[in-house]
């Protein structure tokens, strides 16, 4: 089997609101995704009062023909979504605290990332135009994988040996009981 990989540049646009508590100046959300957008480090997209939207970044989204049952179930899902990874950035690298790291199309992937807990992970609906490119792609380079049922091994389980416990274990009792020094805190 041939690695197919197709490529597409994808906008990330972040959105900056006010904190609600103290504690937290900012909120930081990713919002959308921008297909096929140009380079961009952080431009300002629009403002409405304190709420800004940013184009944070332009990553390419690759996509593999191994991972085509992933992109499947993200096609399956009720809103196809594409899932951002951001990273906080170290103190005074720019002005802005995030750095836009991956994007993904593969639900697992998304998946893997978001059971880290680390930095902030977003999956935001999938454009109609990436949908239509995703869907293409999987139906070239799909290929479902037959069932194989497993089978039992043919070990003999009725054996008086099998299942006694540790053969160098030198008692007939139970081989499970604790030691008789641990017990009676008898020293041997």
């Amino acid at each position: 089997m041939t690695l197919v990989r197709a490529s597409m540049p994808v906008g990330i646009v972040v959105r900056r609101t006010p904190g609600v508590t103290r504690w937290a100046k900012w909120a930081w959300k990713v919002v959308a995704v921008l297909p096929g957008a140009g380079p961009a480090n952080w431009r300002e997209l629009r403002r409405e009062g304190d709420a800004v939207e940013y184009h944070a970044a332009t990553l390419d989204l690759d996509i593999w023909s191994t991972d085509t049952e992933a992109y499947h179930v993200a096609l399956a899902a009720k809103t196809p979504g594409v899932v951002v990874v951001l990273r906080e950035t170290a103190e005074g690298a720019n002005d802005m605290p995030w750095e836009v790291t991956h994007v993904t199309a593969s639900p697992y992937e998304g998946q893997d990332y978001m059971d880290s807990g680390e930095g902030l992970i977003e999956q935001v609906p999938m454009p109609l135009t990436m949908i239509a490119w995703l869907r293409d792609f999987v139906a070239e380079h799909h290929k479902e994988e037959p069932f194989i049922k497993r089978k039992r091994d043919k070990k003999r389980v009725d054996l008086v040996e099998d299942g006694r416990g540790d053969s160098r274990i030198r008692q007939a009792a139970d081989v499970f009981r604790s030691p008789s020094s641990l017990r009676q805190g008898e020293t041997q």
